[in-house]
């Protein structure tokens, strides 16, 4: 069931590439990899589902590695969120990628919705001071193990059955849960979401579900911009990126709810 080069119309193709583009600006600004928006928007041009939905994954390891780069010049990486997030991520994507053909979206992506939704709103009514500490003011929280974990299992899961990185869940997570500073947890976000892309891209190839013509068209438009939109968020000021944030989840979260 592979989409093959020809069967893309030029439009079709132009606005693969473009969506590419948005994604990756996107996901350098807000430290996600992009296929939980790519998938609605490829849908909408006329793409078949399963097409839109696993193919935008294999694009998300490259432009999220290359992001997570201009993060990394700045120090702004945890690496023992990165470390736990990826031994405990990896094998709840893949049983969360084999669960998928079993298991309806729906459902979870109304419940994933509703808690980005969430998230977006506390960013924007609720936001954290900024600090010049790895965590935020009072230290590292209370039962970081544990709540790291719950984390990794909950986002690895989630990726694996929706074919997505889990950027989109990852960031607000890291920043509301683990209380990281909002640049610190795009960054570990970005390099997690990298690597739990490939176990999930693996088990979806496996299936028959990723069409590579539309993921080279994504990556060829992502890539480039996902080291622009990092630069970007490096240079803002913390405050004004987490109002910033806080509406991109809200909107995405409110498209996810009426649109799932």
């Amino acid at each position: 069931m592979m989409l093959g080069p020809l069967s893309l119309t030029t439009l079709q193709t132009g606005e693969t590439t473009a969506i590419g583009v948005l994604i990756g600006l996107l996901g350098g600004l807000f430290g996600k990899g992009g296929s939980a928006v790519a998938t609605p928007l490829l849908r909408i041009i006329g793409l078949p589902g399963f097409v839109a939905v696993a193919s935008p994954l294999p694009a998300t390891a490259p432009s999220t590695f290359v992001a997570s780069a201009a993060y990394w010049k700045e120090g702004f990486i945890d690496w023992r969120v990165v470390r736990w997030g990826v031994a405990i991520g990896i094998p709840a994507t893949i049983v969360g990628a084999l669960l998928s053909k079993e298991t309806g979206s729906g459902p979870l992506l109304m419940l994933t919705g509703l808690l980005v939704l969430g998230f977006g709103l506390a960013f924007l009514f609720m936001p954290d001071k900024e600090s010049n500490s790895e965590f935020l003011e009072g230290g590292e929280p209370s039962f970081f193990t544990l709540r790291i974990t719950f984390i990794s299992i909950v986002v690895g899961i989630i990726s694996g059955l929706l074919a997505n990185s889990g950027g989109f869940l990852l960031a607000p997570l890291y920043a509301k849960v683990l209380r990281l500073r909002i640049k610190s947890a795009f960054a570990c976000s970005l390099i997690v979401s990298a690597v739990l892309a490939i176990p999930g891209t693996l088990v979806h190839w496996y299936l028959g579900h990723i069409s590579w013509w539309v993921t080279l068209l994504v990556a060829v438009g992502s890539v480039p911009l996902s080291y622009l939109g990092a630069r970007i968020a490096i240079r803002t000021k913390s405050s004004r990126l987490e109002q910033a944030y806080g509406l991109v989840l809200t909107l995405l979260g409110g498209f996810f709810v009426f649109h799932h």
